[in-house]
């Protein structure tokens, strides 16, 4: 488990968070080909893990799945900054190629109850711009790295219901750096980590033959996040130097989501599979990082809001050995343009979703799939003059998108 661990710290950075906030629903290649559409109740393989455990009773024998996603999100900023007395230019590309694995395993334990482990990347973000651009006082680098080690089991209750469970030991670790307006315009930098747990729970009802609808929970995870803070010089104007290199701690609640699924076989050659998402992101009202003398190193107001995911996705079967799809989803986003800081500037997404399963022998399939994500243009007004440390008034709209390929390799034993 360390190993597995380790190698999903390696390759989940960087990261870029492509639903709403900070999360990251790029949990299984096959999902992506229907822009994650019937999440919970497609039940096709070992992914349900994450999506919704019940349909682990869907899937016979051991399974074994690998995935990994490559994203490339688009953030180019346009303004200007008043306040700050300094130049610089406007940050360049604050979006970064990044790599997201998935890892899931399901076991038979009876003919009714199964067993899987699911390790995975729920949650993650990376924004940096150049280091001499106009707003780097307000932000330079902003990065979130979660691992999410998710075992669980599922019963099938009688032909119709189904109902799974989970728990989740969630790594994170975030770190924040800008600059200091004075002389060189020195650079700070916040980091901490911390251990948080939760549990998944679901269900689905299989309604006929050949439709079922799913209900699916995940829980908050508090993390309590442990670090330092770090400068690069020992003091300024007289502030002594323990106030920027000192022990630190903050608390952020990741939120807990609530899903409606359908999947329906329309006949040998379609299928049509809907989702829509409930998110609880109006826990995050500030992100306060604390001194261990008790005092607020920085503090920023996110007051965001909750947000809701909608998806439609169908498959067609071309053939028995290959299985074509399609989806769309509309994802609102969490920061209202009152509220959107440098640190993430997204913004409502559209997606357009492509890809194929490809059963290449009896035990195995691959599944590939395409998406690109068309982001609203999002406007901000960050007015931080009144702070008095020389942050200043920054101005301007971003222009955004994002593309994901993904690719899974599936076997049965």
């Amino acid at each position: 488990m360390k190993k597995i661990l380790l190698s999903f710290v390696i390759f989940s950075m960087p990261m870029a968070a492509q639903a709403a906030g900070f999360a990251l629903i790029e949990q299984s290649a096959s999902g992506l080909g229907n822009a994650f559409a019937g999440g919970g109740a497609v039940a096709e393989d070992a992914s349900t893990i994450f999506f919704n455990p019940a349909g682990m009773t869907y899937i016979q024998g051991t399974q074994l799945v690998g995935a990994i996603h490559l994203i490339k999100p688009s953030a180019e900023f346009n303004g200007s900054i008043s306040g700050t007395g300094k130049a610089g230019g406007d940050g360049g590309d604050a979006g970064d190629l990044s790599f997201v694995p998935n890892f899931y395993y399901k076991i038979d334990l009876t003919d009714s109850l199964k067993f899987g482990v699911g390790v995975n990347v729920p949650f993650g973000l990376k924004t940096e711009y150049d280091k001499d651009w106009i707003g780097r006082f307000q932000a330079i680098k902003s990065e979130l790295k979660t691992v999410n080690i998710n075992p669980a089991i599922a019963f099938k209750t009688n032909d119709q219901l189904s109902i799974g469970m989970g728990v989740s030991a969630m790594w994170a670790q975030a770190e924040l750096t800008s600059s200091v307006n004075a002389a060189g315009d020195p650079q700070v930098k916040i980091k901490g980590d911390d251990w948080g747990f939760g549990f998944n729970l679901g269900a689905i009802y299989q309604a006929t033959m050949d439709t079922r609808v799913s209900i699916a929970y995940r829980s908050k995870v508090k993390q309590n996040l442990e670090g330092t803070s770090r400068s690069t010089f020992k003091a300024l104007d007289g502030i002594p130097s323990q106030m920027l290199n000192t022990d630190i701690t903050a608390k952020v609640n990741l939120p807990e989501t609530f899903s409606v699924s359908t999947f329906s076989k329309i006949d040998d050659k379609f299928d049509l599979m809907g989702d829509v998402t409930w998110t609880r992101w109006n826990q995050l009202k500030e992100l306060n990082v604390i001194r261990a003398n008790g005092t607020t190193l920085s503090g920023t107001n996110e007051n965001w809001s909750n947000t809701m995911r909608y998806s439609i996705g169908a498959n067609y079967h071309y053939s028995d050995e290959l299985k074509l799809r399609a989806g769309l989803a509309y994802d609102e986003e969490a920061i209202s343009d009152q509220y959107r800081t440098a640190r993430i500037p997204g913004n409502d997404r559209k997606w357009v979703s492509l890809g194929a399963n490809w059963k290449v022998s009896p035990n195995s399939n691959i599944d590939v799939g395409f998406a690109h994500l068309f982001i609203s243009d999002a406007s901000i007004d960050d007015n931080r003059i009144a702070n008095g440390k020389g942050e200043g008034h920054l101005i301007g709209t971003y222009d955004g998108s994002v593309n994901i390929l993904s690719a899974q390799y599936t076997h049965n034993f």
